[in-house]
């Protein structure tokens, strides 16, 4: 009996230690995590300022990407040097292409969203120029032109729709 009285005596001392224990275990546990939240937010916080300019200076040279890539100025920049179709089409797309390939490693910075709308809009000016070339095969690269710059007078080009979502996600960012 007096051992058991001794082991009630033991436990009688040892369980507010065990309690006090397991209440610092939780109150610790919910501190440190605590902590190493507000310590996640604030790296974020500051690699989020580091990394908005380059953001904003992506979407900026994506605006001039669809700037020039818009029928409407690429086709006063971009005059035929003959008066075959074929050579002045192969001009404008490979003027497209370099500039759509001076500027791929922006999508990095964007939503991939907005980058699959400019490849759609740079696509979709290829295609146009295309058909353009196929509907006037007949005549020459001036009257091509001509065509094209006619049609897009009063049409929202693929660029201008493209130019309008970039400017939507910018506004987003603030």
């Amino acid at each position: 009996m007096e051992e058991l009285s001794q082991i009630l005596s033991y436990v009688a001392y040892l369980l507010p230690a065990i309690v006090v224990g397991i209440i610092a275990y939780y109150f610790f546990k919910g501190h440190t995590a605590n902590e190493e939240g507000r310590r996640r937010y604030l790296i974020q916080k500051e690699a989020q300022n580091k990394v908005l300019p380059m953001r904003l200076q992506a979407y900026e040279r994506l605006t001039l990407l669809m700037e020039r890539l818009d029928p409407n100025k690429l086709l006063i920049r971009v005059s035929p040097y003959s008066d075959e179709i074929e050579k002045y089409e192969a001009l404008l797309i490979k003027n497209i292409e370099q500039e759509f390939e001076h500027n791929v490693a922006q999508q990095i910075y964007i939503t991939p969203e907005c980058w699959n709308l400019i490849n759609a809009a740079k696509n979709a000016t290829i295609h146009v120029i295309r058909q353009a070339a196929m509907h006037e095969k007949d005549n020459n690269a001036d009257q091509m032109r001509e065509y094209l710059l006619r049609n897009f007078m009063e049409e929202i080009t693929p660029s201008q729709k493209a130019l309008a979502y970039i400017k939507k996600e910018v506004a987003e960012l603030f």
